[in-house]
């Protein structure tokens, strides 16, 4: 520990702050500035991303004979050198350093000395920063579609696994046709899929390089943007340098996705909470994703699915709150920006984490196939089928067919049993042409069997989508 006074200390964080700054101020901030001002505290998470932009810099600076080869190597060892004390948890971060940007630059010279001083020319904080952030959402982008194939297998597995298995499909809540549960996994799978289409989308727009825009105008030096874009694998240099530092688009479509993709989850954690209640007893989730009552034992309470049902409020959050930064900003780069990353970090953490319980949650789940057809055969599921059947085989207009599916309902109903448990006759009172072959169609099995057009609930059809499903992710 130092013997340094306190007040010497942080004098000299002053000092040097100041002299990053170069002889424009004099004195140094106040405290209250300072923590207004400071981004370290959470930007630290671009290191990565910003030794490799400046890497990638300083390789172009020397290849374009703006900075000496010697130079360029001593920045190039000096960054890796730094890149290691953080990745190992020696770094000094600074507060007084505001940012990574200074933190890495000021540490950079004290292990390279002048040399390091080189790194900024034809560079400004502006374009460093929004190159480094755009990185790191990209890798983010990456991430998410990840999590989404992973959580995509997981249903596949589980959608193979009951192809056949008939249970209610609801709308409204309320018991509609008999649906399969493979059928019902598919569902969330192509929601997904969406999803993930979204962050590619966002990733193919967002890979453009900023690098070389400097504050605003860009530079006066012979840099080469295409050499940086290429260095840092986006597909080209931005083509406005306005436009370069003031964007934040790609954190906003960023977020804009990890919304949606949120609210599927939600959808999905509300389902699984709703199912493994003993009301329902569809689902029993794994003790992994289940906890215990403090005060009544019998309780399996599904507490990560709730968690996961809430998350989207967060990320939503974030996405409001970032929208609300930017709706106002002339060009180019403002203060404000600084607010981007917190809310994008907070997004992306909460997002991984939510498809990684999700992911476990379904594929430890176990559905209860007696239970989920049980449930199917209630609440007269298979009237559609009757109505169906009226039209395609006596031929009667669909509304017709329709009168006469509610007088049969209403009566089962009024008997307290189902559809197929009427008689011929009282089948009959509905409609004399009806014959003995209707019962064909009304078992919840011959029901979902019979779905077999494109997209449909038939256990073939949910076998094809599972195969082109599994041919797709492999």
């Amino acid at each position: 520990m130092s013997d340094q006074p306190a007040e010497n200390t942080k004098a000299q964080s002053a000092a040097s702050a100041n002299a990053m700054w170069g002889g424009r101020f004099a004195a140094g901030p106040d405290a209250i500035m300072e923590a207004i001002n400071a981004s370290i505290g959470f930007d630290r998470r671009l290191f990565a991303q910003d030794i490799a932009g400046s890497r990638a810099h300083a390789a172009m600076l020397a290849a374009q004979d703006i900075i000496s080869p010697s130079d360029a190597e001593a920045i190039r060892e000096g960054l890796l050198t730094v890149l290691s004390e953080i990745e190992t948890g020696s770094f000094p971060f600074s507060t007084a350093l505001e940012d990574i940007h200074m933190n890495v630059e000021a540490r950079l010279k004290e292990v390279i000395g002048e040399p390091a001083g080189r790194l900024h020319t034809a560079r400004s904080r502006n374009d460093q920063v929004a190159v480094d952030f755009r990185l790191w959402v990209r890798d983010q982008a990456d991430a998410a579609v990840a999590g989404i194939e992973a959580l995509q297998k997981a249903l596949l597995a589980q959608a193979e696994a009951g192809a056949d298995w008939v249970m209610p499909g609801f709308t409204h809540l309320q018991s509609a046709q008999p649906v399969t549960w493979g059928h019902h996994m598919l569902a969330y799978v192509e929601m997904l899929s969406r999803d993930a289409g979204r962050f590619r989308d966002a990733r193919a727009r967002m890979n453009e390089c900023p690098l070389g825009a400097a504050a605003l105008a860009g530079t006066s030096f012979p840099i080469d943007r295409e050499a940086t874009a290429k260095a840092l694998g986006f597909d080209r240099p931005m083509a406005n340098s306005l436009d370069a530092v003031a964007d934040r688009d790609f954190a906003l479509e960023f977020l804009s996705a990890a919304t949606l993709c949120a609210m599927h989850l939600s959808r999905l954690a509300e389902e699984l909470v709703i199912w493994s209640s003993a009301q329902f007893r569809f689902v029993r989730l794994s003790d992994r994703f289940s906890t215990g009552s403090s005060i009544m034992p019998q309780k399996r309470n599904p507490d990560a699915a709730e968690l996961l049902r809430a998350k989207i409020g967060r990320i939503l959050g974030a996405t409001v709150s970032l929208f609300t930064v930017m709706k106002g900003l002339p060009l180019a780069y403002s203060k404000d920006m600084q607010e981007d990353k917190e809310q994008v970090f907070d997004a992306a953490d909460t997002l991984m984490l939510s498809l990684a319980a999700m992911t476990g949650m379904v594929s430890d789940m176990t559905a209860n196939r007696e239970a989920l057809r049980a449930a199917a055969a209630a609440g007269f599921s298979t009237a559609t089928d009757l109505a169906d059947w009226l039209v395609r085989t006596l031929g009667l207009p669909f509304r017709e067919a329709h009168h006469v599916t509610g007088s049969l309902v209403a009566l089962a109903e009024k008997k307290g049993c189902d559809l197929p448990e009427l008689s011929l006759a009282e089948m009959q009172s509905g409609h004399a042409g009806i014959t003995q072959e209707v019962y064909s169609v009304l078992g919840v099995e011959n029901s979902v069997a019979s779905r077999t057009s494109y997209g449909g609930t038939a256990p073939s059809e949910v076998k094809k989508q599972v195969s082109r499903w599994k041919a797709r992710l492999a």
